[in-house]
């Protein structure tokens, strides 16, 4: 078993730990919110002074950090948990970051005589909690084989997307395509409205349709057909808005550099936009519904 030391310890970090500590390892965490450091102590997780504390005790280092200039500000430098951690420590950063700063991420890893993966995940707070997360992993084959046992513990799918940085890449083209359906399934559901349907009978044909999707018969905008769904709780959060506009933007500044086009994934960046201006950003992605409704109202 390892000891691991665990930086980041909110609404997802705070669960993966614990779920690492049900499969008998020993973790030591961090986050500066003293909520978040409560909270890991109520799980059970122990917590020491400082990042750079925790990290000299490990064997392997998971990061949960906010963007890309916290990760390689935390990692980074002659203060940074690079230095701080033993010689041939995995680190593990499972941060949502651009893949630029997921690159530097490893090069730095790599000159600090560590090993590295990126690996953000899919999965949402609920994921966290029942280990049931979509680990998209970046880096080499060594390094992937050692992180997969503990990602296990954590998950139930773990994928190596390919070399430094493409976990990044890869959760960023996932959830892409999950900011559009939603819209695309929030905005058919309203039209549905429009034209007499009810919220069951357009749900039980899509949902065994050409319109099926994950947005639909698992995070269904409605309540009602999914009763899991967000929407049966006044939305609140599994995945807030202000998250999905965060991989959105990520999204399309992968594109611009890429040289890629992107439409449909620029509309959905400024619909989360506006949806998020007007005061949304704690509600779940899925009460965008509510903004295409209002929208419709007015035309």
């Amino acid at each position: 078993m390892a000891t691991i030391a665990f930086i980041g310890l909110g609404n997802m970090g705070g669960p993966m730990a614990s779920n690492l500590i049900k499969a008998g390892h020993e973790v030591i965490g961090f986050d500066l919110s003293p909520a978040a450091i409560d909270s890991a102590k109520a799980r059970g997780i122990a917590v020491a002074p400082g990042a750079k504390e925790a990290v000299a005790q490990a064997d392997v280092v998971v990061t949960m950090l906010p963007s890309g200039k916290h990760v390689v500000g935390a990692t980074g430098g002659p203060d940074g948990l690079f230095a701080a951690a033993k010689a041939g420590t995995l680190f593990i950063d499972s941060s949502t970051i651009d893949v630029a700063s997921a690159r530097t991420f490893h090069e730095a890893a790599k000159a600090a005589g560590h090993a590295s993966v990126d690996a953000p995940v899919s999965g949402g707070v609920g994921g966290a909690e029942a280990a049931t997360l979509t680990f998209m992993v970046g880096g080499t084959d060594a390094a992937f084989g050692a992180a997969k046992p503990l990602l296990e513990a954590m998950g139930k799918k773990i994928v190596h997307c390919g070399g430094a940085g493409a976990g990044q890449a890869a959760k960023i083209c996932n959830n892409m395509i999950l900011g559009i359906s939603m819209i695309a399934v929030s905005e058919a559901f309203v039209l549905g409205e429009k034209l007499g349907l009810s919220h069951q009978a357009l749900y039980d044909v899509a949902s065994t349709s050409s319109g099926q999707c994950w947005s639909l018969t698992t995070y269904c905008p409605v309540p009602g057909p999914v009763p899991t769904s967000p929407a049966n709780r006044d939305y609140v959060p599994g995945f807030a808005a202000a998250l999905m506009l965060k991989d959105l933007k990520l999204s399309q500044e992968a594109a611009d550099t890429a040289g890629a086009a992107t439409a449909l994934g620029a509309a959905a960046t400024a619909l989360y936009t506006a949806f998020a201006a007007e005061g949304n950003e704690g509600k779940d992605f899925s009460g965008i519904i509510e903004w295409v409704r209002t929208r419709t109202d007015e035309t």
